[in-house]
């Protein structure tokens, strides 16, 4: 099923159907299947980083809002004022069978810097931290391991101390629609504020990667913006 933006479908058409993944089509906020699990990303701006997540092969869907705050039901202007506390975040849910926890978590820790505090890149703020909302105790024990891991790795190239907020249980926003899938829709403006280390996440205590390593080719973060070059379709396992 196309999104209303591409089909010219109105607006009354669109609020009567769930709304869907503008790349993958497949429904933003369903409900979990038994052979699903979801976690909440924060790694700056919200719009390159869900592209770098939907592309991952087995993740069924993706979509961006809020988490990590005090207000309810935020909007997009409260967060950017910095008084709701919240983190701009992708909500990534995937098939257990297909990829696991772990590669979500290499893609995380090396698509963005996450020794900037409340910033990446030019943007600034508290909205931009770098954060993990887990949702499983697994989850949050694998996010600590890798953290330690990943910092060992950071050390080794001189740089300073991780700053990624990690936390279970946080509630979820999702954002406003016009943020969902922002890249892949027309006139979006081509914006990724991520700045990646280049210091890649090792095998680390706990890990169990399911993708193969030349998924990993389609991400080039040598490259400035790597995420804003690459195409927009999920990547494809070759056979």
């Amino acid at each position: 099923m196309l999104p209303s933006w591409l089909t010219g479908a109105s607006a009354n058409d669109a609020a009567a159907a769930p709304e869907r993944h503008a790349v993958l089509g497949t429904p933003l906020h369903a409900p979990l299947m038994d052979d699903q699990e979801e976690a909440m990303f924060g790694c700056g701006c919200f719009w390159g980083a869900e592209k770098g997540f939907w592309r991952l092969p087995g993740v069924v869907t993706t979509s961006v809002g809020y988490a990590g705050g005090r207000t309810p039901s935020p909007t997009y202007q409260q967060v950017c004022s910095g008084r709701t506390g919240h983190a701009e975040i992708v909500r990534v849910v995937w098939s257990t069978p297909a990829i696991a926890f772990s590669d979500l978590l290499k893609l995380f820790w090396e698509c963005h810097d996450p020794t900037q505090g409340d910033r990446q890149g030019n943007d600034q703020g508290s909205q931009y931290r770098s954060a993990i909302y887990t949702t499983t105790p697994e989850q949050l024990q694998l996010a600590e391991t890798s953290r330690d891991a990943y910092q060992q790795g950071l050390i080794s190239r001189g740089m300073g101390p991780i700053t990624t907020e990690i936390s279970a249980n946080q509630t979820y926003f999702p954002a406003e629609t016009y943020h969902q899938q922002y890249l892949a829709k027309p006139g979006s403006r081509p914006y990724c504020s991520a700045m990646p280390t280049g210091v890649p996440l090792e095998a680390f205590p706990g890990a169990d990667y399911k993708l193969p390593a030349n998924v990993w080719s389609h991400y080039d973060w040598s490259i400035s913006h790597c995420v804003l070059r690459g195409d927009n379709a999920p990547i494809t396992l070759e056979r």
